[in-house]
């Protein structure tokens, strides 16, 4: 159990670091923010769900905020992209494959937790999903964006099957590591894919061509 532990704890804190450098990313990228925005940004992309998804359960204060691990990781991934700046284009697809797997995680991790406080399994796969894109979405609203998970690539998509599959894992009674690690298996690919082939949800007839 020790190691099984540790394992998740790191998935965790590299999706962690992965979400981090992309929301700095986003903001060396689309905005002119000094260094403190730029890591305040970061910071946001990677604690932001978790955020959200412990203030709906009235966890307080958020679980990132005991354990210093979470906020340093997220602190060093704003830092680091604040000194490479540009040149992280260049690491643009390891980047997008650890972003992948965090949003497979955090699904996951947000659905056990929603379940383990006693919420309905709806309810619980709901909070996944927050749990995975909503540091995104604050982003996205702080740079005043519509966000990137109502219009862009699978996003959103991949989170929810990775819940459902863990509400599913948990209703069956199924041995918890090893399917949920599956559950976030099948969100990272269903991602990448869309990542590689440039897929997007379906969109109004007319809707692309406006764009």
């Amino acid at each position: 159990m020790p190691t099984t532990t540790t394992a998740l704890l790191v998935l965790d804190l590299t999706g962690t670091m992965a979400f981090a450098l992309n929301g700095a990313m986003t903001a060396v990228r689309t905005a002119r923010l000094d260094v403190f925005g730029i890591i305040t940004l970061g910071m946001m992309t990677a604690l932001g769900g978790g955020f959200l998804r412990d203030i709906l359960l009235d966890d307080l204060p958020p679980a990132t905020f005991l354990d210093w691990r979470y906020l340093a990781v997220a602190a060093s991934g704003g830092i680091i992209a604040f000194f490479l700046g540009q040149r992280l284009d260049r690491l643009a697809t390891p980047i997008n494959v650890l972003d992948a797997a965090g949003l497979g995680l955090f699904a996951v991790t947000g659905t056990l937790k929603g379940l383990e406080w006693g919420l309905g399994v709806v309810q619980a796969i709901i909070l996944g999903v927050v749990t995975a894109v909503g540091g995104g979405t604050l982003r996205d609203v702080v740079l005043r964006q519509v966000p990137a998970v109502l219009h862009s690539g699978l996003y959103a998509i991949p989170a929810l099957v990775a819940a459902a599959l863990t509400a599913l894992v948990v209703a069956g009674d199924l041995h918890l590591v090893p399917w949920t690690i599956v559950a976030a298996a099948v969100c990272f690919v269903i991602r990448m894919v869309g990542v590689r082939y440039d897929l997007h949800a379906p969109r109004p007839r007319g809707a692309r061509e406006q764009e």
